[in-house]
C-alpha cells in the first residue's frame, strides 16, 4: 500500500529526447517550409491576353453611299482567341437568299482568262476542296456584280494585288502563287469548279456573300458585317442594309479580262496576247489599273444626255497618267453594251458635238470603243502625244487634211484662187488663161479654145483611227 508521504511527493522529470530526434524534426520541418516556397516561386507566370472588345458596328451605308471596299487587314491576336471572338459574333437571322445564276460571255480567249483566275482563287484560298471552292468562287461572282468591285472575274480577284497591304485575297499578294502550284490533277479539279460556276452553277448556301475568312483570323471588317452562315472553318459575310440584298447585284460583266502576269504559271490563256489592244491598255506598263479606282466624279456626262447616252466628248487633264485613260473609259462607259468614248487634252480641239472634224479628229488624244453585241471593245492612244509600250496601242497617224483641188472641166473659166497675201502659194498659175486680176490686152485676140485634163480633187486623207 502506497503510504501518505508517497504520494505527495513530486514526480520524476522527463527524460529530453535524443539529440539526434530533435535534429530529424527540425529537418522535416525545414523541407515542409522550404518546398512550397520553392515551388511558388519557380512556377511559370501565366500571361492573361487581352481579347479586343468585338464591336458590332450599328451603321448601315444608305443605298445612295457606295460602301467602302477595305483591304484584308488583321487583328494580331492568337488562333484561339481569334475563334472565341469569332464565336461572339451571331449570324443574321433575316433570310440567306441564293444568288442568280452567272453565264460567262465574251471571246473565247477571255473566257479561259475567267476561268483560270476563278480557279487560283478556289485552290489558293481553299485548297483541294470542291466544297469550299464552290463557297470562294460563289462570293467572287458576287462581287462582279456589285457596284463596288470590279466588273471582270480576274479585276475581282487580283484587286489590289499591286500594293502589300491592300490587297482582297491574300494569295495575290503573299507570293504563294509563286511559291508553290497545284499538281495537275487538283488544277484539273478547280478548274472544272470555276467553269461550272460561270456556266450557271449557284452555291447556294453563301447566298449574297461579298466577303469571308477562316475563324481563326480576325478581319478588321467582321464585326461590322452581318455574318450569314459557315462553310467548314470559312465564315460568309454581307454588307448590312441594302447593299447586301439582292436589288444591289445588278451590275452586268464588262465581257473583256485583263491578261494577269502572275497567272502565267498556271495558265496558257495568260501568256500575254499582244493582238489585243484593250488588254494592253488595260496593262499599260505592266501594272494592272482597275476602273474602280476611277472616282465617280471624274466620270462625264454623255454628249446631249438623253439623245446620244452612248458617246462622250471629253477633255483630258493634262497631268492624269496616260494608263488611267482606259480605266475612266471603262468607268464612263459603265454597263453601256455600245459605247464610244473620245478624248482631247487640247480643250479647244475638242468638238461641241459629232461628228469630229478631221482636223479635231487628228488631234484626239485618247479613244475607247466597245460593241459588247460583236464581243469587240479597243482602246487606242495618239502616240504623238504619249509614248506607249507597243505601237498595236497606237492610233494610226495620218497626215493633216489637205485643201482640195479646183476641177476644171474643158471650155470652162477656172476658177479664181484667193488673192490673199496669208494664202499658201499653190502650184504656178496655167499660161493662156485669162484671171480677171490681169490687165486688159492691148488688143482683142481670137477667143483661144482650152481643151484641158480634167484634174481630180485627190480624196481626203483618213484620219488618225478613232474606231
Amino acid at each position: 500500500m502506497q503510504t501518505r508521504e508517497a504520494a505527495l511527493a513530486p514526480p520524476e522529470p522527463r527524460r529530453p529526447a535524443p539529440l539526434y530526434l530533435r535534429i530529424v524534426i527540425a529537418l522535416l520541418a525545414l523541407v515542409a517550409v522550404a518546398v512550397p516556397v520553392l515551388l511558388v516561386s519557380n512556377t511559370p507566370r501565366t500571361v492573361v491576353h487581352k481579347r479586343p472588345p468585338v464591336v458590332i458596328s450599328k451603321r448601315v451605308v444608305p443605298k445612295q453611299e457606295l460602301p467602302p471596299v477595305d483591304p484584308l487587314k488583321l487583328q494580331e491576336v492568337a488562333p484561339e482567341d481569334a475563334r472565341a471572338i469569332n464565336a461572339a459574333i451571331p449570324f443574321s437571322t433575316l433570310p440567306n437568299p441564293a444568288a442568280r445564276a452567272f453565264h460567262l460571255s465574251g471571246a473565247a480567249d477571255s473566257q479561259a482568262r475567267a476561268v483560270d483566275c476563278l480557279a487560283a482563287a478556289g485552290y489558293y484560298e481553299a485548297g483541294d476542296d470542291a466544297k469550299g471552292q464552290r463557297a470562294v468562287v460563289q462570293v467572287i461572282i458576287n462581287r462582279m456584280r456589285h457596284p463596288a468591285f470590279p466588273k471582270t472575274i480576274c479585276g475581282v480577284v487580283f484587286q489590289g494585288s499591286e500594293r502589300s497591304t491592300g490587297c482582297q485575297f491574300t494569295f495575290t499578294c503573299d507570293g504563294a502563287i509563286l511559291r508553290y502550284s497545284p499538281s495537275p490533277a487538283a488544277w484539273q479539279r478547280a478548274r472544272d469548279v470555276a467553269r461550272a460556276a460561270l456556266d450557271g452553277s449557284v452555291y447556294r448556301a453563301v447566298g449574297h456573300a461579298t466577303h469571308y475568312h477562316t475563324n481563326w483570323v480576325v478581319p478588321y471588317w467582321s464585326a461590322s458585317l452581318e455574318k450569314i452562315t459557315a462553310v467548314d472553318t470559312h465564315l460568309f459575310f454581307r454588307w448590312t442594309g441594302w447593299w447586301g440584298t439582292p436589288p444591289a447585284f445588278t451590275r452586268g460583266y464588262a465581257g473583256v479580262e485583263p491578261n494577269v502576269p502572275q497567272m502565267a504559271r498556271l495558265s496558257n490563256a495568260h501568256q500575254g496576247d499582244t493582238t489585243n489592244p484593250l488588254e494592253a491598255a488595260l496593262q499599260g506598263d505592266g501594272s494592272l489599273i482597275d476602273p474602280a479606282t476611277i472616282p465617280d466624279s471624274a466620270v462625264p456626262n454623255p454628249v446631249g444626255a438623253g439623245l446620244d447616252a452612248n458617246h462622250f466628248l471629253v477633255v483630258l487633264d493634262k497631268k492624269m497618267n496616260a494608263d488611267a485613260f482606259a480605266a475612266l473609259a471603262i468607268k464612263t462607259c459603265g454597263e453601256r453594251l455600245y459605247c464610244k468614248f473620245m478624248a482631247w487634252t487640247d480643250p479647244k480641239q475638242k468638238p461641241a458635238k459629232l461628228p469630229a472634224t478631221p482636223a479635231q479628229t487628228a488631234a484626239m488624244s485618247f479613244s475607247y470603243l466597245r460593241d459588247q453585241a460583236q464581243g469587240y471593245a479597243k482602246a487606242l492612244w495618239n502616240c504623238g502625244q504619249f509614248k506607249r509600250p507597243s505601237p498595236l496601242q497606237c492610233m494610226r497617224v495620218q497626215p493633216p487634211a489637205l485643201a482640195p483641188v479646183a476641177t476644171v472641166q474643158p471650155g470652162a473659166a477656172a476658177t479664181p484662187l484667193p488673192d490673199t497675201k496669208s494664202a499658201v502659194a499653190g502650184p504656178a498659175p496655167l499660161t493662156g488663161v485669162r484671171r480677171k486680176t490681169d490687165p486688159a490686152p492691148a488688143a482683142p485676140k481670137p477667143q483661144i479654145s482650152l481643151s484641158l485634163p480634167v484634174v481630180n480633187a485627190s480624196p481626203a486623207p483618213r484620219p488618225a483611227e478613232s474606231h
